[in-house]
């Protein structure tokens, strides 16, 4: 994974990560990674036998998935459940229309469209904010 190579390249290899050590890759605090794991069903590191929490990169990737969309883009908790299910479930409610290169367009317009409804969102409070001041 391109983005766990670059926050930390001697642990690329491992096959699990503690909680800890997520929480450093990630700069969440394990509280968080165990709050989304009750909010994001895609989200399920397995545990040892002794209980601990064990995250795969596939894990770790979903981790930083999440924290992008909720913290870069402005997604609710809802809203980023449902983005990241449409994502990977094909979009199950819309019917499959398209093989992989066609899910890899969509989720481009998909992100095009949010960024343009945020800076949307952004310009039309710049415009509030100016005629509350006359």
């Amino acid at each position: 994974m391109p983005s766990i190579a670059t926050a930390a390249q001697p642990t690329i290899e491992k096959d699990f990560y503690r909680i800890g050590e997520v929480s450093r890759l990630t700069n969440l605090k394990p509280f968080v990674l165990r709050y989304w794991e009750t909010e994001f069903p895609m989200l399920e590191p397995v545990k040892s036998p002794s209980g601990h929490r064990l995250y795969r990169q596939e894990d770790v990737a979903m981790v930083l998935r999440i924290k992008r969309l909720l913290y870069d883009e402005g997604f609710t908790i809802a809203g980023a459940r449902r983005h990241l299910r449409e994502q990977n479930g094909g979009g199950e409610s819309e019917g499959a229309t398209g093989g992989a290169s066609g899910s890899a367009v969509d989720g481009a317009a998909q992100l095009l469209s949010r960024k343009m409804l945020l800076d949307l969102r952004d310009t039309l409070r710049a415009f509030l904010t100016l005629l509350e001041r006359k």
